[in-house]
């Protein structure tokens, strides 16, 4: 009996050993720190506390004795970030006061020819000549969140500028390689925000990158002076490109925001720079930059964006380059401006010619000595390698004794463009054909290889690659043919841009237009080459890069333009003289084309279409949005007071349960119907602003498809003054059709002057 219960005891000591290393072990998981985005009720502050920071202290000390507020938000945001554990977050979300705590999120950069292409030549010249001298247009800041600025770039010249606006209550925030004197006339403010990324990554590493507003990345350079460069003779990347670049808005003025570092960018120093952007004084906000798709309440960006659009400030975002899929884009709340890219009618050749006498087109910014005009010895990479994925050219997988004085063939995919060649080189290789694959089609994007090389379509590809695989002595050659203008078809939509249908909103069409994306020549960093490799020596004043990134700074600097021209005009008013006079089908006819499937481009693509400048000055109707428009829109999504108040800022609204709220309803410059559980009859009721001459406007819709009848009432409207506001219904009358199935058209009233258009897209599910 005694051994006996000896033996329990020592068996109950192991299993309460076990169970206290058991919590142990899940005290440990739970305890681990993050970023915490805590919003609060301000309006339920007790009076006894004189500042809300007091206040946010002391719910922050409620439940956590040792973490520290990173940001206290104020402007587009009422709240803080922290780190707390999990358990630490789940406590402080049912204090008094707190709103909601959101996890924070990664975000990710969406990473010159382009004014002639756009007409803003004689957009500038014939229209608003006084652009860069008019006191209302000059005093327009445009506030880019990027990776900072290289403030000595000529893009950045302040030559013809008056004084800061005195309005402006922004700074030049000073770091080791940054002082006050880097800001000027033109780029009049630079902030840096990195506690969120160093409370999760660690101390930023200042042997590769700078904790100041200094750009050493590049992608802030180009995508500010995208937006609003000063002009700039004999610009080039290597000579390809050349003549003057420019910014879309020349008189705007700018300031940058670096929430961008190597790591990544996150949502509590994205939040602090909107925060900061907007109390100082930026009348638009550009982000080339993404992070997937959430509910609005669970988006900072949107969440940002909302209240920035509230103060009148216009936040234009980048839609991804997660294309040519359905469904990929981000950034897609009705408040926010979404871009997808477009090509524009300039190239940059380089031939492949194999020894069996056959030539292919391909893309290439390489500049070096080019190749003998003789053939050489050509090789496939998959064949010339010791791992499996040799195909690919990742570092380390070619064999030297194999590829030494050949050119070499690499499929596309996993690793950089511009990496594969330097893998090629390192291998002793001399030349190198980059084929894509399936995944990108026919879309090429041309970039500064280190050696001679040129990038080809897939179905170039194949048959480039049945060649050196079948023929008993393969070779070729490339010749690289500079820069090519009036290039046809043009714009195209770009295989990378991310498409719709708006996972979150199905019935708010995305991307709303696209505008310029693909080899995009604007300022670079000083910092690092063209192709951003570290084995990379070269430094340009000027790069030529592809993205969304690069198109909604585009669409950042237009809006600041058209903000000029009509100070009074609303971030809903810009967006829709932007997207209403945005075309989707070529001079001469036949769509706008999708060079992922080589035919006609659908809204999902390009939305309403592609931007078109000298028509956006005077659009004669504007579909105008207000805050509580939104809000209803809210409401109509069944969001709770809490989620509302999370958005929008609203403590303790409640929707009216006697209103019937509809997402058809919010006053949207287009159309996304989604016929659903057997509805096959929708309306949508739309209201739109004179903003030009009297006249008479008539209605003409034209589907693509039959499945779907469409009517407009009333069919005619007419106009006697600026300002005055006239309200139509249109009725979507559908068939019965599968799940899935798709039609598209467009709707446009037309007064014989004014062409207001907007896209249509139904979907059935």
């Amino acid at each position: 009996m005694v051994g006996s219960e000896a033996s329990k005891q020592r068996i109950m000591v192991v299993l309460l050993f076990l169970s206290l290393l058991s919590l142990t072990c899940q005290s440990s998981a739970a305890e681990q720190r993050r970023t915490y985005i805590v919003h609060m009720a301000k309006s339920e502050m007790p009076l006894e506390f004189t500042h809300h920071n007091d206040w946010y202290g002391l719910s922050l000390q409620s439940v956590s004795e040792s973490a520290e507020i990173l940001y206290s938000y104020n402007t587009v945001v009422q709240g803080y970030s922290t780190r707390l554990t999990r358990s630490e977050a789940e406590a402080l979300s049912t204090q008094p006061g707190v709103i909601l705590v959101n996890l924070e999120t990664r975000y990710e950069l969406h990473t010159t020819r382009t004014p002639q292409f756009l007409g803003l030549d004689k957009f500038t010249s014939n229209v608003i000549n006084a652009f860069p001298t008019a006191t209302s247009e000059s005093d327009v800041v445009i506030g880019v969140l990027d990776t900072g600025a290289w403030p000595e770039h000529k893009s950045y010249s302040d030559t013809g500028f008056g004084p800061v606006p005195s309005n402006w209550k922004g700074t030049c925030e000073t770091g080791s390689d940054f002082n006050a004197s880097s800001c000027n006339k033109k780029l009049i403010g630079a902030r840096f925000f990195s506690k969120g990324y160093e409370a999760s990554k660690g101390p930023v590493d200042v042997s590769k990158e700078s904790r100041s507003p200094r750009d050493n990345d590049g992608h802030g350079t180009h995508t500010s002076t995208t937006a609003g460069g000063s002009p700039v003779s004999s610009a080039s990347l290597l000579g390809y490109a050349s003549g003057t670049a420019r910014g879309m808005a020349v008189g705007a003025r700018l300031a940058v925001y670096k929430v961008c570092w190597a790591g990544g960018c996150f949502s509590s120093d994205i939040l602090a720079a909107m925060d900061s952007a907007v109390s100082d004084g930026c009348g638009v906000l550009s982000l080339s930059l993404g992070g997937g798709s959430a509910d609005y309440f669970r988006d900072s960006v949107a969440i940002g964006a909302f209240n920035a659009m509230e103060k009148g400030v216009l936040v234009s975002c980048s839609a991804g380059n997660s294309g040519p899929s359905a469904s990929t884009l981000s950034n897609g709340a009705p408040w926010i401006t979404t871009v997808g890219a477009g090509t524009i009618d300039r190239d940059f050749p380089a031939y492949v010619l194999l020894g069996n006498g056959q030539k292919y087109p391909g893309v290439s910014l390489y500049s070096g000595n080019p190749l003998p005009n003789s053939t050489l010895s050509f090789v496939y990479a998959g064949k010339v390698s010791n791992a499996s994925n040799g195909n690919l050219c990742m570092p380390g997988t070619l064999l030297a004794e194999k590829v030494a004085g050949k050119i070499v063939m690499c499929d596309r995919g996993t690793n950089a463009r511009v990496q594969k060649g330097l893998v090629v080189r390192d291998a002793g290789g001399v030349g190198m054909v980059l084929a894509n694959t399936a995944a990108n089609g026919e879309e090429l994007v041309a970039d500064a290889h280190l050696l001679s090389a040129t990038a080809v379509g897939q179905k170039a590809g194949d048959s480039i690659r049945s060649y050196v695989s079948s023929d008993p002595n393969p070779t070729a050659t490339i010749v690289f043919s500079g820069t090519q203008l009036g290039v046809m078809p043009s714009p195209v939509v770009a295989a990378f841009s991310s498409r719709g249908p708006n996972v979150v909103t199905p019935g708010i069409l995305k991307p709303d237009l696209i505008a310029p994306g693909v080899n995009i020549l604007a300022g670079w960093t000083g910092a690092v080459g063209p192709t951003g490799l570290p084995d990379d020596s070269r430094r340009v004043e000027f790069n030529i890069i592809s993205g969304t990134s690069m198109s909604c700074p585009h669409i950042s600097g237009l809006a600041a333009l058209l903000k000029g021209v009509h100070p009074d005009w609303s971030p809903a008013a810009i967006r829709s003289a932007l997207m209403t006079t945005s075309y989707s089908s070529y001079p001469n006819g036949g769509e706008v084309l999708d060079v992922a499937t080589g035919k006609g481009a659908t809204p999902f693509d390009l939305g309403a279409g592609h931007v078109d400048p000298p028509r956006a000055i005077d659009p004669g109707l504007v579909y105008d949005i207000t805050a509580d428009d939104y809000v209803d829109f809210l409401c109509a999504l069944n969001y709770t007071s809490f989620m509302i108040a999370a958005v929008a800022k609203r403590p303790n609204y409640t929707c009216d349960s006697k209103k019937t709220y509809e997402v058809s309803s919010l006053n949207y410059p287009s159309f996304s119907v989604v016929f659903k559980n057997g509805l096959t009859s929708v309306k949508h009721t739309r209201t739109v602003t004179n903003v030009g001459e009297a006249g008479t406007y008539k209605a003409n819709v034209v589907m693509a498809s039959e499945s779907v009848k469409v009517t407009v009432d009333p069919s005619e409207l007419s106009f006697d003054k600026v300002g005055e506001q006239k309200s139509y219904t249109v009725s979507f009358s559908g068939s019965t059709m599968p799940a899935g199935s798709t039609g598209f058209g467009r709707l446009v009233w037309s007064d014989g002057k004014h062409v207001v258009a907007s896209p249509i897209a139904i979907t059935w599910s």
